[in-house]
């Protein structure tokens, strides 16, 4: 029996893991549960339903509405006032990084954004291990995640130890899929990671093409259903780009030594090449249950009926999808993933920048402010003006640079520099 955290429980990831969670009652356990506070109703059912001991919500003004919706719904569930023992409530903006301490064996962090970076430092330095789906932990601050598994001791040293039990486990498919290529070799032996990328709804368009993009058409992703800001970040590939930079903190691998490849079936995950020219690749249906489940449970896994599970047919009505496609990224069209490369070689602050700028420029494409084909000619433009940060030490590090960018971008996207949208 595992005991878990969950953190951002109301969220996608979050909900998708409580179902994991559920469908494995003999294997994996709630002790406490963590959101934003947006939506309290369904915290407090959530709590109500595990059994959560803890839960922490961000706004503490919200502390006094989730204890009234924890009563209201234990009533509704045929409970007196009184005779169901409540969860201790945690709130205010340090709440989270609290929890993330909390008695357990692993804590899930689904939480979104740089906020979500300070519970996953708490949590490794009291010696959790962490499924992450919080990319912002290590695009941003990296340096800083390093630092917390030096500082516990429990971090993977090699490669080959990443392979076997590391202490920060992916969510995302394809850093689960590189995660679980790599038990296939030792750490010397590895030649390069290889990511790989559907294209987005645009792969093949000319840049002139893109010009003409519309936001609708941007949140038309051709094979995974998605929340807008990652979709609009498929479609531009700095999703693309992104997962390379936590590709780099998380397995200790050089930027020259990863590629990306584009699959438009979005069916191989990633996959690894040895040094005897083996490549090692992992496949399954697009399901996040499966890699929340994997990485809740890392290095073993769950077991899900055939019927409950996505697997492959090979033999039967799907048989004839078999035919894959594997395409050169077009560095041209797209090149967030070379911005990005670039931003995670110059270290320091850049990576967390590189980030940051992209949020404030989707923001603006989806509020209409900002044309498609703007947004990483925007982010190379903040790049550019960066003074030197200093590499972060601290989470406050990371935020000034962030704001920094934020602000940046947000001058040349309301400035006369030309990439207002029209």
């Amino acid at each position: 029996m595992r005991d878990v955290v969950v953190m951002g429980s109301t969220g996608s990831v979050g909900v998708q893991a409580l179902d994991v969670i559920a469908s494995h009652p003999n294997e994996l356990r709630v002790v406490a549960l963590a959101a934003g506070g947006a939506h309290i109703e369904l915290l407090a059912q959530q709590a109500l339903i595990t059994g959560a001991a803890a839960v922490a919500i961000n706004s503490a003004t919200a502390a006094q509405d989730l204890q009234l919706a924890l009563h209201t719904h234990a009533h509704k569930r045929g409970h007196a006032r009184g005779s169901l023992p409540l969860p201790k409530i945690l709130a205010g903006p340090q709440a989270a990084s609290e929890l993330a301490t909390w008695p357990a064996d692993v804590v899930l962090n689904g939480i979104t954004g740089s906020v979500g970076l300070a519970p996953t430092l708490a949590a490794l330095h009291a010696g959790r291990t962490v499924a992450l789906a919080n990319k912002e932990s290590l695009v941003a601050g990296g340096p800083l995640v390093r630092a917390a598994l030096a500082v516990g001791s429990q971090a993977a040293s090699s490669r080959s130890d990443f392979a076997s039990g590391p202490k920060l486990v992916p969510v995302d498919s394809e850093h689960t899929a590189l995660l679980q290529c790599l038990r296939a070799g030792r750490g010397e032996e590895l030649r390069r990671l290889i990511l790989t990328a559907s294209g987005g709804p645009f792969r093949g368009y000319t840049a002139q093409q893109l010009e003409a993009v519309t936001l609708r058409q941007a949140l038309a992703h051709p094979t995974w259903s998605m929340g807008p800001v990652i979709t609009v970040n498929s479609a531009t590939l700095v999703n693309k780009g992104l997962e390379l930079i936590e590709a780099h903190e998380l397995y200790n691998v050089g930027y020259d030594d990863i590629d990306v490849v584009v699959h438009p079936e979005s069916l191989v995950h990633s996959m690894v090449e040895f040094c005897d020219g083996s490549t090692i690749a992992q496949l399954s249906q697009p399901d996040m249950k499966l890699t929340i489940g994997l990485a809740l449970t890392w290095p073993n896994r769950l077991h899900v009926p055939p019927s409950r599970s996505a697997s492959w047919d090979w033999q039967g009505a799907r048989a004839a999808a078999t035919t894959w496609h594997f395409e050169s990224l077009d560095e041209q069209v797209f090149p967030a993933v070379a911005l990005a490369r670039s931003a995670g070689l110059a270290g320091r602050c850049n990576p967390a920048i590189y980030n940051a700028a992209n949020e404030e420029c989707v923001a603006a494409f989806r509020q209409e402010r900002l044309k498609f084909s703007s947004i990483v000619p925007t982010i190379t433009e903040v790049l550019s003006a960066a003074p030197s940060f200093d590499e972060p030490r601290t989470v406050e590090d990371v935020l000034v640079a962030e704001n920094w960018a934020r602000g940046q971008a947000q001058s040349i996207i309301t400035g006369d520099g030309g990439l207002r949208q029209t």
